[in-house]
């Protein structure tokens, strides 16, 4: 009877908080679809991003500060409950991010769904007057009712909300809350015409080893292994690139409306460098022949050789200038770019290898293995989940004590020696880590 109770508590409680951001969800994935229609048939939009980047950075000042915090202000009212989530950060980044995109800035789209689904998530807790435990647990599933409606993967999003705040440990206690929020969600967002793109590996294994049920070819296995250690350093490159940005911005640039400014003319000099539009926006679609995305990522000569190298760098000084959006459609950009020049470079399936590059690179980024793994199912069906959870795990232990999302704590350590770590932030670990090298050097520089 108990547990009967607890399940129906919170059924009535995330009905309406679950339809209320899959629908917030459907309309941001519509808003965005407009907005990269409008920029691509008007290229010129792009010189305006400077502009739009002081607009987007005296929002934020003018209304709530605290919202720049974005994913991570989120995680740390999960850790320690405070001074809440304001609930201005929802419109806030939508404008944010639907203006970053409609002007040509490189940025993704999940973190103004997991910040819209946690702002909503905060309202509706202060309105039903929750405790702390409680709004944790609601903090948590709107997490998951976010991820899972954006990417139309509703169980990863649910693990994904677990496994984000602490690296290696999940806390099951608000898994049926998590699962039931994201499939809700995931519901709304379908039934209101939220389209995902389709995704497709046609690889299929047939290699078995002494008639087991498992197939698998230990000669792909060592290639897949060898090609997730780039996975895992290209997801420590991201990250350890963008926050140098962020933190170069701010040393240099007193003025904040200044850096916006600066990060938005080095986007229109390396769009025009790189000559073409392949790497602004999300990167989903390509909208040109022979143009470079994530879905032609997945064919024979679908990208270059540097191709997930170029949209790192043109998503790393987008966001790490102020500009609003995700990291994690990037971050499939890259894996599956970099899977589709690692597949040809070893002779190795290429759908296979940029399905698998889609998720090591995301789960390395944000140190979720699991949550990816069952994305890789969700998305390319379970014919290789083998190779994806080797990718994903592999990948996830080259990337160290890394990572997109500072407030991220770690609660068991990569390697055995790293036990100091123990439940630190990612961003003091990583302030840490400057000091030492600063210390070194004898220098000034970050």
């Amino acid at each position: 009877m108990k547990a009967a109770r607890y399940l129906g508590k919170w059924i009535l409680i995330l009905i309406p908080l679950s339809a209320f951001v899959g629908a917030a969800v459907a309309f941001f994935i519509w808003s965005l679809k407009l907005a990269t229609a409008y920029r691509i048939d008007h290229p010129w939009m792009l010189f305006l991003l400077p502009i739009i980047g002081v607009a987007i950075a005296w929002s934020y000042r003018a209304f709530s500060k605290d919202a720049e915090k974005g994913n991570n202000l989120i995680m740390d009212e999960i850790h320690h409950p405070g001074g809440g989530v304001p609930g201005k950060m929802a419109p806030l980044v939508y404008a944010g991010t639907i203006l970053t995109h409609l002007f040509g800035g490189s940025a993704g789209r999940e973190g103004t769904a997991v910040q819209i689904g946690g702002s909503i998530s905060a309202l509706w807790g202060k309105l039903l007057k929750l405790n702390d435990r409680e709004m944790r647990i609601l903090l948590i599933s709107g997490v998951a009712a976010g991820f899972g409606a954006v990417f139309g993967t509703p169980l990863a999003g649910a693990i994904f909300a677990l496994e984000v705040l602490v690296i290696g440990r999940i806390q099951y206690d608000a898994i049926v809350p998590a699962l039931l929020a994201s499939i809700l969600a995931d519901v709304t967002a379908t039934a209101l015409g939220s389209g995902h793109a389709a995704y497709s590996i046609l690889f299929q294994e047939q290699t078995t080893i002494f008639d087991s049920h498992i197939r698998i070819d230990l000669f792909l296995m060592a290639k897949i292994i060898i090609a997730c250690a780039g996975f895992g350093l290209a997801a420590y490159l991201f990250g350890e690139m963008t926050h140098r940005i962020k933190d170069l911005s701010n040393k240099y640039i007193k003025n904040p409306y200044l850096i916006p400014i600066v990060g938005g003319i080095l986007v229109i000099g390396i769009s025009f460098l790189y000559g073409n539009y392949d790497y602004n926006g999300l990167g989903v679609y390509s909208y040109r022949d022979g143009g470079v995305s994530i879905l032609s990522s997945f064919e024979e000569g679908g990208a270059n050789a540097f191709s997930w190298l170029q949209k790192l760098g043109l998503t790393a000084v987008t966001l790490g200038t102020g500009f609003k959006g995700g990291e994690v459609t990037p971050l499939f950009f890259v894996g599956s770019t970099l899977g589709n020049a690692l597949g040809e470079l070893m002779n190795a399936p290429i759908d296979l290898f940029a399905g698998l590059g889609f998720i090591a690179v995301f789960a390395a980024a944000t140190n979720t293995p699991l949550a990816c793994t069952i994305m890789g199912v969700e998305l390319f069906g379970s014919d290789n989940i083998l190779y994806y959870a080797i990718a994903c795990f592999v990948a996830y232990y080259f990337s160290g004590h890394n990572g997109i999302y500072s407030s991220q704590k770690v609660g068991t350590p990569k390697l055995f020696d790293y036990s100091h770590d123990i439940e630190k932030k990612l961003g003091d670990i990583r302030k840490k880590e400057m000091l030492k090298r600063k210390k070194k050097k004898g220098g000034n520089g970050i």
